[in-house]
Order: C-alpha cells, then sequence, then structure tokens
C-alpha cells in the first residue's frame, strides 16, 4: 500500500516540530524532508533535532530526503559550483542514512549554458554518478535520480533518456516528478510509467498546466489516469504531494495548507480505492 507524503517544503516557513504536526493532522503517513528546508538549513541542520521529531512521530519513519538543489548544479561548467553541489548531495545521502531515511531524491543538474548538453556536460554528469554510487554503496538507502523539466540543457528530461542510465547503472532508482512529465504531456507520464516503472522508488505528486508546475491535483481527470497507471504497474512506494505555494493567489495559513493536503489525500485514497 502507498504511503502519502509531502514535501517539507510546502511548510518552509515553519520549525521543524511545527512541520511534522502540521503533517499529521493531514493525515498523512510521512514526509519528504529537504534538506534545505530554512529552519534546519539555515541553523546549520542540527541533525538532533530532526532525529528528536522523528522519535515523537515515530509512525512517519521512514521518511524519504531531497538532496539540495537551490543555486547548485553538480554539471556545472564552474568546477567550484560542481564540486560543491556534489558536495552537499553526496552528504544528503549520509544525513538520510543517519536518520534511517529509505529513499533520497537527487537531480541530475544541466548544462550551465541554456544550449543542447554536450560531450564535456555527460562526461561531468558521469563522474558525479561515479561518487554517488560510491556513497550509495556505503549505504542503506537508496539513490533515486528525478526526472527534470523538458527544457534546452536539461540532461535528463526524457524517459527513454532516464531508461538507459537506469540501465547502465543498475544501483541507481527512479523518482517520477509527475508534474515535470506532465508538463510536456500525459502521455509522457505513462512513458515514464511503461519503461522505467521498475526501478521507480518516490512519486512526486503535482498537476501541470501550460507552464505551471507543481499544481494541486484533487479531481483532476489526467492525474486520476496516472494514479491508476500507477496502481496497474504494482508501485506501492511513497507518493508526495509537490505543491508550490505561490501559484495561489494569497500566502495560505498553516490551516489552509493543513486542509488543502487532507483534500489532496482523500482525492488519492479515493482513486486508489
Amino acid at each position: 500500500m502507498v504511503r502519502l507524503a509531502v514535501s517539507s517544503m510546502f511548510f518552509h516557513e515553519y520549525a521543524l516540530d511545527e512541520i511534522f504536526d502540521f503533517v499529521d493532522e493531514a493525515g498523512l503517513d510521512t514526509l519528504e524532508f529537504w534538506v534545505e528546508t530554512p529552519h534546519f538549513w539555515l541553523r546549520e541542520q542540527p541533525v538532533p533535532e530532526l532525529l528528536e521529531c522523528l522519535v515523537r512521530w515515530e509512525t512517519m519513519s521512514p521518511l524519504t530526503v531531497h538532496a539540495p538543489i537551490l543555486d547548485l548544479n553538480p554539471c556545472s561548467v564552474n568546477p567550484k559550483v560542481a564540486a560543491v553541489s556534489i558536495e552537499y548531495t553526496l552528504a544528503s545521502v549520509a544525513l538520510a542514512d543517519r536518520i534511517g531515511a529509505d529513499v533520497v531524491t537527487v537531480h541530475p543538474g544541466r548544462r550551465t549554458a541554456k544550449r543542447p548538453p554536450g560531450g564535456p556536460d555527460y562526461r561531468r554528469f558521469d563522474h558525479y554518478l561515479s561518487l554517488l554510487e560510491d556513497a550509495a554503496r556505503n549505504s542503506r538507502v537508496r539513490v533515486a535520480i528525478e526526472n527534470m523539466e523538458k527544457k534546452v540543457n536539461s540532461l535528463l528530461c526524457m524517459p527513454e533518456t532516464v531508461r538507459e542510465i537506469l540501465d547502465r547503472e543498475p544501483w541507481l532508482s527512479f523518482t517520477l516528478d509527475i508534474s515535470h512529465a506532465m508538463g510536456v504531456s500525459i502521455e509522457e507520464v505513462a512513458a515514464y510509467i511503461d519503461l522505467c516503472g521498475d526501478r521507480l522508488v518516490n512519486v512526486h505528486l503535482g498537476r501541470a498546466n501550460g507552464g505551471t508546475m507543481h499544481l494541486p491535483v484533487d479531481k483532476d481527470p489526467g492525474i486520476t489516469t496516472i494514479l491508476h497507471w500507477l496502481a496497474e504497474e504494482g508501485y506501492n512506494g511513497v507518493i508526495t504531494f509537490e505543491i508550490e505555494d505561490r501559484t495561489f493567489d494569497h500566502d495560505l495559513s498553516s490551516e489552509e495548507k493543513i486542509l488543502l493536503l487532507a483534500g489532496q489525500a482523500a482525492f488519492v485514497h479515493e482513486t486508489l480505492g
């Protein structure tokens, strides 16, 4: 049976214990913890506080973790930017292992210039993957790479490319970002599930409309279809609501966010039966 989660960044303005409390109030099963959650990231990452939350809300374990991405690019043409980006990603694997998380989601990086990636970009990507593999083999955590939006400088934004990487890297798992794929078409989501479903360990659930990503999903017929596809594939991992709170016409209160998530969860439960 799937477990429902939300990205901790949906509650980015709150303290750690409040975030866990809100997730519990919304009736969700667990949390995808972004290392860059401000109350954690800007206070030098107080891991003991995070562990205290996991003791208090023990039913949420195991969490999933999302590696840092803001201002970072492990495939940057700037070697210092690439190095610090990889350092933070490897540290997130170690953090995930320390807190008993099941999955850590990482981004593939991108070409720095807004041009199609070339040989040097893919060599930097290969170097990044080799270091991630070493970290994964020394950890109990599954490392899952995420599909990106289809942009000119994206390294990993097509189902066939993700499949090629998974075939080449048997240690690597896959996080499907439905919103990123849905920005192309619903058929693109189907292709990801068909080609990569055997390595799928995490799903980011959000709707796309035009160029806007990470919208709420309830009552959307396309999302209903996608959830049925996941069920037919036999997916039973975590489904993480990834919703951008800046897409609303006002700043949501914590109560509004809790009610919104409860509605999203009810929709998924009803759809999956």
